[in-house]
């Protein structure tokens, strides 16, 4: 009887040490599908000059980069606030804004159109571009890309309020040379939403999906687990979609190391140094994949070398989506 007590105890520990084991490991899908991103802070910025309309606006004083602030006394946060300013300014507006730090106030006559007063500028909300997707749990919905955050004008990591991701193509690659860093050149879809971006953060693009991506997930590696050699991402670069290309991890930081390029990467795929000459601006996000594990993100591109740039452990990224 002892015996068998014994047999059921053994049995039940291994039982137990298994489950913790075979759930302690989180598996993700590996994305790495390009996507629009648009970041919002609550900011309006003049980005341009209309060249018929925006006459007055300049002889006013406007600029280029001005921070709208205030339109007689009603505080705009978006462009639809601006619109609705002019509707009821009466023919005239007390513009205040920021310039450079500066608080500046400006008096001016809008254009009158068909459409109601104008006044002949187009304007930034936030920040868009486009990135590539790292990583999606089909389980919470979560999805991350980037592997680094998103910076506003000042060049401080912006303070989003509100963010959308958008389906997106690439439509050309200008590539990427010593000095010169490269760029996906994509075009977004604004009628189709990708999902909800919440968070902003020094390591990645964070949100929610609304109906998420197809394939087959993988498990997270931590980074002990990480080793130079070979490896590969996952990338979108032409309009043929998601494609592998191999890469070699050169080197690996201590996981203590303030800075989140935690190890750099290599371009050995002819097709991919053929197509960009390396690692160009809107790959940041491509999944890294070594042996069957999702291990991190490409973040950064070496100005003075587009087949060589910087990764950041999986790990950290989901330490910041937590």
């Amino acid at each position: 009887m002892k015996k068998t007590a014994m047999s059921f105890i053994a049995i039940l520990l291994c039982i137990c040490i298994c489950s913790v084991a075979a759930y302690g490991v989180e598996y993700l899908m590996p994305v790495g599908q390009v996507i629009g991103l648009e970041l919002s802070d609550n900011t309006v910025t003049v980005a341009a000059f209309d060249e018929t309309l925006g006459q007055k606006a300049k002889q006013a004083g406007l600029c280029v980069g001005d921070k709208l602030l205030q339109i007689n006394g009603q505080t705009i946060t978006c462009a639809e606030d601006v619109r609705q300013a002019l509707q009821t300014s009466a023919g005239h507006i007390r513009l205040r804004l920021e310039r450079q730090g500066a608080i500046e106030t400006l008096e001016l006559t809008p254009e009158i159109t068909a459409q109601g007063p104008k006044l002949g500028v187009f304007l930034k909300q936030g920040v868009t571009g486009i990135g590539t997707v790292t990583f999606y749990d089909p389980d919470t919905g979560t999805f991350g890309t980037l592997g680094h955050g998103v910076n506003s004008a000042n060049g401080k990591l912006l303070n989003m309020a509100a963010g959308t991701a958008y389906a997106a193509s690439v439509v050309s690659v200008q590539q990427g040379k010593a000095g010169q860093p490269g760029q996906l050149r994509g075009a977004v879809d604004a009628q189709k939403t990708l999902g909800i971006l919440k968070t902003n953060t020094g390591r990645g693009v964070f949100g929610v999906a609304a109906e998420g991506w197809e394939g087959a997930v993988l498990p997270v590696a931590a980074s002990t687990e990480i080793k130079t050699g070979k490896a590969s991402i996952l990338s979108t670069v032409s309009g043929e979609g998601v494609r592998e290309y191999s890469v070699e991890i050169l080197k690996i930081y201590p996981k203590t190391k303030t800075s989140d390029r935690n190890m750099v990467i290599r371009v050995t795929d002819e097709a991919l140094l053929a197509a960009t000459g390396g690692i160009v601006q809107g790959m940041s996000g491509s999944p890294i994949i070594q042996d069957g594990k999702l291990v991190g993100a490409v973040t950064h591109v070496l100005v003075n070398d587009p087949t060589t740039g910087y990764g950041i452990f999986i790990e950290n990224m989901l330490d910041a989506a937590a």
